[in-house]
């Protein structure tokens, strides 16, 4: 697996950083996101990332009640619950 960080670019926003970044994705990946997002309209790459990194950090040790929220929050937004959405 092949990832480069070719540039990272920060702004600040109100309270929260907006951090751009441009990454080489394996094809099996860049597919199976395509592929979630399709099935799941209400779902974009930014939410997809964003819950995908907060997942991780939850899941590999970081204790922050504000990372913890980012995670449930994407995974459980009301609009991701409505049937047939």
């Amino acid at each position: 697996m092949q990832t480069t960080l070719d540039s990272v670019e920060s702004v600040q926003v109100s309270s929260e950083s907006v951090v751009s970044f441009q990454s080489e994705l394996p094809l099996p990946l860049q597919q199976a996101m395509l592929h979630f997002i399709e099935q799941h309209p209400n779902w974009d790459q930014y939410r997809l990332v964003q819950a995908a990194l907060a997942g991780f950090l939850v899941q590999n040790g970081v204790d922050s009640r504000e990372i913890t929220r980012v995670y449930v929050g994407n995974m459980f937004r009301r609009a991701s619950l409505l049937p047939g959405v």
